[in-house]
């Protein structure tokens, strides 16, 4: 009998956020996988459930997968979960996913919290279309992507990404030389004690943020093309 991935979302920020279902499969599975064990070690405790856990992330060997595999081909259930929120966002969950579909494992996805999607409807930007770009890159290749953005017709003119407290600043200036004084939208620290939301124009967001910031980040911009 086949074993079965589950792939389980899990809180962004705020432990609490976790569903009924997602703490039943955690319960239930033989071995969870985690792309940081410490993290999941913490929301296992304040739940009080004891499991297995091992490591999954994108250092991870072509023999630990081959591993896990033999694990799901003798029946196991494992569950995969990210550092938070839906794991294959930004994560390195896909190449695992693929395996399974790949072996004929069955794989069922327990929905929970996304940074992008709570980001967004804090924003209150309209759009049903949007463009995730995952973590901005850094330096000559921001600026490469931040020049593509404003050409290409095909993609939308709302824009999320996930950035780096190091690094926001720079990111900012970059995005009001290139693009301009646009619309911009900063959830930091979402769902935690610190959350703090921003939504103005980018020379306020830069004047905001100048004595710098701390915790994670989720960024959307908005803007009509450049053509």
């Amino acid at each position: 009998m086949q074993g079965k991935l589950y792939v389980i979302g899990t809180p962004i920020g705020n432990i609490e956020d976790i569903t009924l279902r997602a703490l039943r499969i955690i319960k239930e599975v033989d071995l969870i996988l985690s792309e940081d064990t410490r993290r999941t070690l913490k929301l296992l405790n304040y739940y009080s459930i004891s499991k297995p856990i091992d490591s999954f992330n994108e250092h991870s060997s072509s023999k630990k997968k081959e591993r896990i595999l033999e694990k799901l081909k003798k029946g196991e259930k494992i569950a995969y979960i990210s550092d938070a929120g839906m794991p294959v966002i930004a994560d390195p969950g896909t190449d695992l996913i693929r395996l399974c579909y790949e072996n004929n494992i069955e794989v069922d996805v327990i929905p929970g919290p996304s940074a992008v999607l709570t980001a967004l409807t804090a924003s209150g930007f309209y759009g049903n279309r949007f463009t995730f770009l995952g973590f901005m890159p850094r330096d000559k290749k921001r600026r490469r992507l931040l020049r593509k953005l404003i050409k290409d017709e095909q993609l939308t003119n709302i824009f999320i990404f996930f950035e780096n407290p190091e690094r926001l600043l720079k990111t900012l200036k970059d995005i009001l030389e290139i693009i301009g004084d646009i619309e911009i939208f900063i959830a930091r620290e979402m769902t935690k004690k610190f959350q703090e939301y921003f939504k103005g124009i980018v020379s306020e967001a830069i004047e905001h943020f100048k004595t710098g910031v701390k915790g994670e980040l989720t960024i959307i911009m908005k803007f009509e093309k450049k053509i």
